[in-house]
């Protein structure tokens, strides 16, 4: 059994990772965490999803049930995974990290403390959008420049950043394959006098409205056709199984940076 630990147990991520912590057979739930202040502190993390009482208290310190778990999943806040990548690395525990908008330095921390504990690190879990990744590593090296492609995500009007993580990963996993660095070829949305579109560049644009779980489109527009590659997450459920599943594979990794491509076994 892999025992796992939750940050912000509460929120919508955390809630339905209890429940897909408590649905595998492989995994069983030994931490939950909240943010200091919560007056849920103290509350059974079963009652959080009506399953009854499971055990596990609910806890505003990560110290405090950091020896009782062995993978910490963190779907949190940038400055809050930057603390609990430091707690888990001084006490050798494993992280599946969802955590979107990290920076330049917390993504180097991420490095960093990878060489210390196995870390997955995604910005989305889902089996469809690893599937999709690789698909538009095909698609990028057959098309190379001789396509435009820009990369189109909507998301519910409560998410925070923008674009998402996984249009990131999208975009990314096509200029990897063309052999561009993402930074000096991503354009984000138009507006005004933008000029002729600048040939082997990726457009990357956001929406935001409703309830929409996540979807992304990625266009290939070459002379003649257009190539979409689209995968749309019609329940968050699968992010949170996909998290778990990652969360029992990196159990058995001693160190190193992966991410669900390795999970999945679809790299090479």
């Amino acid at each position: 059994m892999t025992n796992i630990g939750i940050i912000g147990a509460n929120g919508r991520m955390g809630k339905m990772l209890i429940q897909a912590v408590q649905q595998n057979p492989q995994t069983t739930l030994t931490g939950a965490i909240e943010r200091t202040g919560s007056t849920l502190i103290g509350v059974d993390a079963g009652e959080l999803v009506n399953i009854g009482n499971i055990g596990v208290q609910l806890v505003d310190d990560l110290s405090q049930v950091i020896d009782k778990i062995d993978v910490l999943i963190d779907f949190s806040l940038p400055q809050s995974t930057e603390k609990n990548l430091e707690i888990c690395a001084k006490q050798g525990v494993n992280m599946v990290i969802g955590t979107t908008g990290l920076s330049d330095a917390q993504n180097e921390l991420v490095k960093q403390m990878s060489e210390k504990i196995a870390i997955v690190y995604a910005g989305n879990y889902s089996t469809g959008v690893n599937l999709s990744l690789k698909l538009l590593e095909i698609a990028g090296r057959a098309f190379g420049d001789t396509a435009d492609v820009e990369v189109i995500e909507a998301h519910h009007k409560h998410k925070i950043d923008a674009p998402s993580g996984t249009a990131y990963m999208m975009a990314q996993a096509v200029a990897d394959a063309r052999g561009q660095n993402l930074k000096d070829v991503a354009v984000y949305g138009r507006e005004g006098q933008t000029g002729e579109r600048q040939t082997g560049s990726i457009g990357i644009h956001a929406i935001r409205g409703g309830e929409i779980v996540g979807d992304h489109t990625v266009m290939f527009i070459a002379d003649g056709e257009i190539v979409e590659i689209t995968h749309k997450a019609r329940d968050r459920m699968t992010f949170a199984t996909g998290a778990v599943r990652a969360s029992v594979w990196v159990a058995e990794q001693p160190s190193g940076l992966f991410d669900m491509q390795d999970v999945l076994e679809l790299k090479g």
